[in-house]
């Protein structure tokens, strides 16, 4: 029996067919008609954000947190276009979100008129897939299409572009069958020759090491990868999306390694015999100068995605497959080893080359506070997290020891990317506790979406590294460019006011001896919280890899004086 439906009325059908429960969006005129349907579908709930580019920044949060197809919509023109940066973003993550747009009717596509752009042109280099819709009846089969698209093989983005008169029209319903893109495949299975030979080049390794990318979370292959460390005594470093891939608090744990990891993370791979990349795209913020990456080592490469094997860095062994089902026939081919001498050496340089000490001081130092928000929360925490130094710092003084437990920013470094990611992280993950860790900078870029934390009763705790600078740019231009401080010094508002103006509790922090009562309060306070924590101007990162380095020539930073190491 069919019946018949409206546009709107199948697209939001199919969302609640695919599980959808959580909507990130602004209407507008084109896009109205499919919001002037949503109450007919009370499973389905929309949380106003405040610009369209956090309601992509939220739909990903919230897919990070969860597995799930991130949601969200925008109407035509500047909406649409707004949702571009978000969209960019989720694509260099490799985050499932569908993105719902509005268009101006089928008659007035191609006319300039009001509000109208090309939204699939624009997209295109920064989506898996995406479609202009051009009838209701195709509406529900494309839609079934995209989340399709978007889970599947390497995650990622997808835009369904939608004219307003297609939500309005209505036809007979017929429920979409099974998805069978010919054009589209998804390798899951790695080629067990492949495999064999890697099983071969690990057994007969001296210096092994795993590094571990996102691609092992979205796999949900952290198990699978704690069983190869182990078995072989393998050490493993991971990239910084990797974060929470294996447990940092492991024996066999070594970080995370690239321009800012620890300097025994560099080490290790730059004396590694062989590398074993998970899930990774060896990006330039991991390997460095590429020419100089890992010189000692063969190299296998296990990724999903057939473009990544090469593409940066010559590969011995490529398998191409999911990193769950290629460690799993390949844990079996490994034999159990010991590997003390390697582990040592590793462990002596931890020693050595700590990179994450914290010097004393009266003022507050922004390592502190964020090894502090560690204690106090057991290391149980997601922390999101803005883009610059905070995020570095983030990384570096928070242990992870869960996947999805650092959410952040990687391949397009967005700033602002935080406050509305943790937006979409607590909807999605009510369960647990959400720290969005921010800089003055970053924060400012959306610090509107206060407005959706509070409207949608979010107990999100946020920290503001106060620096009064776009900090990492002004240690490029310290280091590197003869500490000329051009358009980095930052003024910004009293953000205790400001979080007050919105209903949300904060606290100033200038000193030390404030630091832990500061967190204490912000954790025992049941609502969104509020913390600006005025941190030393100057503060640097380090390690640091400057450009064109490689990685075994790091800056670090001695208590006289910063030294190259070599």
């Amino acid at each position: 029996m069919t019946m018949k439906m409206t546009g709107g009325q199948i697209l939001l059908d199919g969302l609640v067919k695919e599980g959808v429960d959580t909507i990130f969006g602004i209407l507008g005129g084109a896009i109205l008609p499919l919001y002037d349907t949503l109450p007919q579908f009370p499973q389905l709930h929309h949380v106003l954000v405040r610009h369209e580019q956090c309601a992509a920044h939220a739909a990903e949060g919230y897919a990070r947190a969860t597995g799930k197809v991130g949601v969200c919509f925008a109407t035509s023109g500047p909406g649409a276009t707004n949702l571009v940066t978000g969209i960019a973003n989720a694509h260099l993550d490799s985050s499932p979100i569908v993105a719902i747009t509005g268009q101006v009717a089928r008659r007035f596509i191609g006319k300039d008129a009001f509000q109208e752009i090309d939204i699939t042109g624009i997209t295109l280099p920064i989506t898996k897939h995406n479609y202009l819709v051009r009838d209701a009846a195709s509406l529900a089969k494309i839609l079934k299409e995209a989340f399709y698209i978007a889970r599947t093989g390497r995650p990622g983005p997808v835009l369904v572009d939608v004219p307003k008169d297609v939500f309005n029209e209505q036809v007979e319903y017929h429920s979409p069958g099974k998805i069978d893109l010919t054009s589209y495949k998804t390798p899951l299975k790695g080629h067990p020759a492949q495999i064999q030979k890697a099983a071969a080049l690990i057994n007969g390794a001296q210096r092994p090491l795993i590094i571990a990318g996102r691609g092992v979370i979205i796999s949900e292959a952290s198990l699978e990868l704690k069983e190869l460390a182990e078995r072989a005594q393998i050490p493993v470093v991971t990239t910084l999306l990797g974060l929470g891939s294996f447990p940092e608090s492991h024996v066999l744990s070594y970080r995370w390694l690239g321009m800012h990891g620890m300097a025994y993370a560099n080490m290790a791979v730059n004396t590694a015999d062989l590398i074993i990349a998970i899930g990774m795209r060896f990006d330039d913020r991991a390997t460095s100068e590429v020419n100089t990456f890992a010189p000692n080592a063969s190299i296998i490469h296990i990724d999903i995605d057939p473009a990544e094997i090469g593409k940066n860095v010559r590969v011995d062994v490529p398998i191409v497959g999911d990193a769950k089902a290629v460690l799993t026939p390949l844990n079996k081919l490994v034999q159990p080893a010991q590997r003390m001498g390697w582990l040592q050496q590793l462990d002596e340089w931890r020693r050595e080359h700590p990179s994450t000490d914290i010097r004393d001081s009266a003022s507050v130092l922004p390592q502190y506070a964020i090894h502090q928000t560690y204690e106090a929360t057991n290391g149980e925490a997601t922390i999101v997290t803005g883009v610059g130094q905070n995020q570095m710092w983030a990384a570096q003084y928070y242990l992870y020891n869960r996947p999805n437990s650092f959410i952040s920013s990687g391949g397009l470094g967005t700033m602002g990317f935080g406050l509305p990611a943790s937006v979409g992280v607590k909807m999605g993950r009510p369960d647990l506790t959400v720290w969005c860790i921010d800089g003055d900078g970053s924060f400012q870029m959306t610090l509107h979406e206060l407005a959706t934390i509070v409207q949608e009763k979010l107990a999100i705790k946020i920290a503001i590294m106060n620096n009064g600078y776009l900090g990492m740019v002004r240690q490029w231009q310290e280091l590197f460019h003869g500490k000329r401080y051009v358009a980095t010094p930052l003024w910004g508002p009293d953000y205790v006011k400001l979080a007050e103006a919105y209903g949300i509790p904060g606290v100033r922090v200038r000193r030390r001896e404030e630091v832990i009562p500061a967190i204490q309060q912000a954790m025992a306070y049941d609502g969104p919280f509020l913390i600006d924590f005025g941190i030393e101007p100057e503060e640097n990162v380090y390690p640091i890899v400057p450009p064109g380095a490689s990685l075994s020539e790091y800056l670090e930073i001695p208590e006289k004086e910063v030294a190259w190491q070599r």
